[in-house]
């Protein structure tokens, strides 16, 4: 019922008139956005994205509603020029002719895009459990059936979405840069945002990483028992990644690649990289290594800098 009422206090406001009471002509829609994909995948956060960025949002829209919603916005006299939806499986069994709707948009030409919000099965179960929120597919079952459930539901949107995003190593506010980087037109996100993220290669790489840095080619402070467990934010470990043999020359020719690369992505107008600098256990050389470039970027006062260090945390394997 609250739906119905925003779409329809949406409505009466988007026909406006002239001082003779004349229908005014106002801009078409230039962007209509469809946000789906797995709950527990940040679609609230995604669609937080495209509000902040002056975006007409609406959660939780049955499919029906969008055809209707998306031809509205695209009549003369429409004050939306730009749109985003929200619609996943809370819908119960409407949710399934969403395809179909987006099919028909297709064929009508009414330009829209979609974006699709995944992540693993075993990271959308530890949201539930964090949270302490059902699944919209529970029933009284199990997290991992109904993601099961859905994954069925969502297999044809998944196959026709413009942008997916893998959302299993991205923080909330990361999600946001994401979401941003590549979907928001070029110019809504001032400076470039670099996020370095250290990884164990024993833990998997990140999947949505733009560049990746393996740097187990230093000796590792893993097989020290003094610095076993410790981490790279630690001086003791600091120290001894930072006067490794080859750290010098490894520094001598990435910082210049960095010097290269980060301008060339501003060109672009891409607004959000993510640089993966990966070592065994994501706990020791990797964490000096990031610290040590995301300090010496940030410093120049180019780019938003942030570093996020994912395995840091995780136990050591003992010796």
């Amino acid at each position: 019922m609250a739906l119905r009422s925003r779409a329809a206090r949406a409505a009466r406001r988007l026909v406006v008139t002239d001082a003779a009471g004349a229908e005014a002509p106002q801009p078409a829609i230039d962007d209509f956005v469809v946000i789906t994909g797995f709950s527990g995948a940040g679609k609230s956060q995604a669609m937080a994205c495209f509000e902040d960025a002056g975006y007409f949002c609406v959660d939780n829209l049955p499919p029906e509603m969008i055809a209707s919603l998306a031809d509205l916005f695209a009549h003369e006299g429409s004050k939306v020029e730009k749109a985003a939806v929200v619609c996943d499986v809370r819908g119960g069994t409407y949710f399934e002719g969403l395809a179909k709707v987006l099919e028909d948009m297709g064929t009508r030409g009414v330009k829209h895009r979609v974006l699709f919000l995944d992540a693993t099965e075993q990271v959308l179960i530890d949201r539930f459990k964090e949270t302490r929120r059902r699944h919209p597919l529970a029933n009284g079952g199990s997290v991992a059936g109904a993601i099961a459930q859905e994954r069925t539901a969502l297999a044809p949107l998944r196959a026709i979405a413009d942008v997916s995003i893998d959302t299993t190593d991205l923080s909330a506010a990361r999600l946001r840069k994401v979401v941003a980087d590549k979907m928001l037109p070029h110019g809504h996100v001032g400076k470039l945002a670099v996020t370095f993220m250290t990884y164990g290669f024993k833990h998997g790489a990140p999947r949505d990483a733009d560049l990746l840095f393996d740097v187990r080619f230093l000796p590792n402070p893993h097989y020290e028992s003094e610095l076993r467990d410790k981490t790279g934010l630690d001086q003791p470990v600091i120290d001894y990644v930072e006067n490794s043999d080859g750290i010098d020359e490894f520094y001598d020719r990435l910082v210049p690649l960095l010097d290269y690369l980060l301008p060339s992505y501003v060109r672009e107008g891409k607004s959000h990289l993510t640089i993966g600098i990966g070592c065994t256990g994501g706990r020791h050389r990797s964490v000096v290594i990031a610290e040590h470039l995301a300090a010496l970027i940030e410093e120049r006062g180019e780019y938003l800098v942030d570093v996020v260090h994912r395995d840091v945390d995780k136990p050591p394997r003992r010796a």
